[in-house]
């Protein structure tokens, strides 16, 4: 539940703040109020009043992390329901499941997620090894799983197997994922020990409630919370209901990651894990975990989750440069767009499909489209002039034409005199009609 400024101020003693000047400390108690600046700051600050203030201003979901180094993991974090209202915090890492003779062939083919796109690497996030009765097996692909290189979470409920898979990976800092009604104070001991997140399940809500707030009375709060498998009415259900009562209702027993398991959702439909995951990329897995992970699949899940994990006010931006496409090279003709990432993988791909060799140069233009960038200042003769000087594009291309796009044609005679030498073509207004264009001029 968040604090207003009078309430911080309570709180905090009426001295001179060296923070913010003001002998009764309400500005700074109103910056804490409205997140701008961090209780710990204050150097008046009480060891008591500081622990009660930070557990009352942190997010109703707790945030969480797993994993280390590169493949560190952070989960929870969330303040709203919908992205509309505010930035959603903690983009839902995509794990694999492996548990026994599949293992080899599934990290093979899930190696091959690896691409950038608009500057964020896109690669299976971590693996999910399930126990399912064969303690060697378990074992060896927990072995495979540490060798991979990514976050892991052990699903085990057998404390003795746990324990010894633990033991082996507790340095990556993995999730256990097993602890239920009946083994959690051992599941607890275990994960508290090896300094790992505890996953909790259960046959119900209610039962998954009552086991949290056990742990917690116990003291353990590094939780995450497994909605179940029961089906996709009552995994949604527990999924919406758990976000709900920690953002809402203020009701931090339920303020933890979720873990969804949608491979156990789908019944081995692939395209079925495809659209759960998706739907709980949205609501509102913290963690989705799927049967595998193809090329395929990847591609409209991960930008999914890039489009509504950045935020809704500032514009996904490619960055600025030359793009060779379909092997362009310094002869080949050269189309200009803006760096809105839409406006970028529409043209580029209308480029792709005509077969022509292009060079697409990309100027900052603020993240607008090409329209908006003009009205706005932002795509002029000078700011492309200035973009290709600065790139030394005139020394990476022989070639002087460049194509603008047919709703700025008005930047035509200014091009021409800022960059004599080269050719300014207006090109179509619309990027379906760039396919024909550039086949009948330079194909």
């Amino acid at each position: 539940m968040a604090l207003k400024g009078l309430d911080i101020f309570k709180l905090t003693p009426r001295t001179n703040c060296k923070e913010c000047g003001n002998p009764t400390c309400m500005a700074f108690a109103m910056k804490v109020a409205q997140g701008t600046a961090q209780i710990e700051a204050c150097p008046h600050m009480s060891a008591d009043a500081l622990a009660s203030l930070s557990e009352a201003t942190a997010p109703p979901m707790k945030a969480l992390k797993f994993g280390v180094g590169d493949a560190e993991l952070s989960l929870g974090g969330e303040t709203v329901l919908f992205r509309h209202d505010k930035t959603f915090v903690s983009k839902p890492p995509y794990a694999i499941t492996i548990s026994g003779e599949s293992a080899d062939a599934k990290l093979a083919e899930a190696k091959k997620i690896d691409y950038e796109r608009i500057g964020e690497r896109m690669v299976v996030d971590a693996v999910n090894v399930e126990y399912t009765g064969d303690k060697a097996a378990f074992l060896d692909a927990v072995k495979k799983a540490e060798d991979f290189g990514r976050a892991i979470i052990l699903e085990v409920q057998d404390a003795d197997v746990a324990k010894e898979a633990l033991e082996s990976v507790k340095a990556r800092k993995p999730i256990l994922n097993g602890a239920t009604p009946d083994n959690y104070k051992e599941m607890s001991a275990l994960a508290t020990a090896a300094g790992a997140l505890l996953g909790v399940t259960g046959p119900s809500l209610d039962a998954i409630y009552d086991t949290v707030k056990a742990l917690e009375e116990a003291g353990n709060k590094d939780l995450v919370i497994d909605v179940g498998a029961a089906s996709v009415k009552a995994a949604f259900a527990n999924a919406v209901q758990i976000r709900r009562a920690a953002l809402k209702d203020g009701d931090r027993s339920m303020g933890y990651p979720t873990i969804v398991n949608v491979s156990k959702l789908a019944g081995g439909c692939p395209r079925k894990e495809v659209a759960l995951a998706s739907l709980f990329t949205l609501k509102y897995g913290s963690i989705v975990v799927l049967s595998q992970m193809t090329y395929a699949q990847a591609l409209p899940l991960y930008g999914l989750r890039q489009n509504i994990y950045t935020d809704p006010q500032k514009p996904m931006t490619v960055e600025e440069g030359v793009y060779p496409i379909n092997g362009g090279v310094a002869a080949s003709p050269n189309v200009l767009t803006v760096d809105f990432a839409l406006t970028y993988f529409i043209i580029s791909g209308e480029i792709e499909r005509s077969g022509v060799a292009t060079n697409l140069l990309i100027p900052d233009a603020g993240g607008y489209s090409v329209l908006t960038a003009w009205a706005a200042g932002k795509l002029s003769a000078g700011s492309i002039a200035r973009f290709i000087k600065d790139q030394d594009i005139e020394g990476k291309i022989s070639n002087r034409d460049l194509v603008i796009p047919g709703k700025v044609a008005v930047l035509k005679g200014e091009l021409e005199e800022a960059l004599p030498g080269w050719s300014i073509v207006v090109g179509p207004n619309e990027a379906v009609s760039l396919v024909k264009f550039l086949k009948e001029r330079y194909a």
